[in-house]
């Protein structure tokens, strides 16, 4: 079984003047959002400074002048955002942020960036840049490029692990599975003491998880397959610095670092990354809405070759 793990996101920051999206837009104006793009509402945790749905394709932060929404599989993430520009208008939104990564399984795609960041031109004026090689692990970012300048302190961290050892991904896809056991395997009470927690278990395989404390949050998602294995990390806590312990667990062949404001991301990974993890790609920019965006690709070099492994042709098979 294959499932797209990987995510599409966007960010979108309005004029908390003018309105607040945690105390003026009601839950049935999230649930439609959601349902644009394919996904789900499945539940909600909330504190006076965020509130945070849990999707079945991923999440959805809100926050008085902002949101952040991650969908993975086969949803349309665009549409989702383009619902919420018609629906609130252009003169209240101050910047839009749209995200794309390299994905396993592009061809099962609705679309492709370049069809998304189309559609999001006929709404706003931007700027799209690619954030490592074409070949390899790369991220696209489309922002809008208007007069907006981000604070230096809005600082968010991306971590995506790829091919997690077998050994995780054997205790990950442990049939009937609790999400108890599965913080518990994360570790997730070392990584998050005191936050408020949401989490759900998918069948067959897959689990999610949102946390918040204040304005802090972090999301995980986790697609546990062997052959498709990956798992994200999203967060504003300094995911940098807690990677040891993220990557002692999951172990994986690879994993990418995205990071927006982290100035001194070379520094930190000098710092914290495992000396077996071998640099491929370290690639910053400074945008023009005054965004430093980092990205950064790791490899564990291989000491243990695979033979060819023989693919199921009988029946439907996506991965062919």
């Amino acid at each position: 079984m294959y499932f797209e793990g990987s995510e599409k996101k966007a960010e979108i920051v309005i004029d908390g003047s003018q309105l607040s999206l945690l105390h003026d837009i009601t839950d049935d104006f999230w649930a439609s959002l959601v349902e644009c793009c394919n996904a789900q509402i499945l539940s909600n945790i909330s504190n006076d400074s965020c509130k945070a749905f849990l999707l079945s394709e991923s999440s959805l932060f809100v926050w008085q002048d902002r949101l952040l929404i991650l969908t993975c599989g086969v949803t349309q993430l665009v549409k989702s955002v383009e619902y919420f520009i018609q629906q609130l208008g252009t003169d209240k939104i101050l910047q839009v942020t749209y995200q794309r990564k390299n994905e396993y399984f592009a061809h099962e795609q609705a679309s492709c960036f370049g069809d998304d960041i189309k559609c999001l031109s006929q709404y706003v004026q931007g700027k799209a840049l690619r954030f490592g090689e074409l070949d390899s692990h790369h991220n696209y970012v489309f922002h809008q490029d208007n007069d907006f300048v981000a604070s230096v302190e809005d600082k968010t961290y991306e971590l995506l692990a790829y091919q997690i050892s077998s050994e995780a991904s054997k205790v990950l896809t442990t049939p009937n599975l609790s999400a108890a056991q599965i913080r518990e395997f994360l570790a997730i009470d070392a990584l998050l003491p005191d936050f408020i927690i949401d989490d759900y278990v998918f069948k067959p395989f897959g689990y999610s998880l949102n946390a918040i404390k204040g304005e802090q949050y972090l999301t995980i998602h986790v697609t546990p397959q062997e052959d498709s294995s990956y798992v994200s990390f999203e967060s504003n806590l300094n995911l940098v610095k807690l990677a040891p312990q993220i990557l002692a667990v999951l172990s994986p062949a690879s994993f990418d670092l995205i990071t927006f404001n982290a100035l001194d991301l070379a520094e930190l990974l000098q710092a914290h990354i495992p000396e077996q993890y071998v640099s491929q790609s370290l690639v910053s920019q400074q945008l023009s809405n005054g965004y430093y965006v980092g990205f950064a690709n790791f490899i564990k070099p291989q000491r243990i070759f695979y033979d060819a492994k023989e693919i199921d042709i009988s029946g439907d098979n996506h991965a062919l």
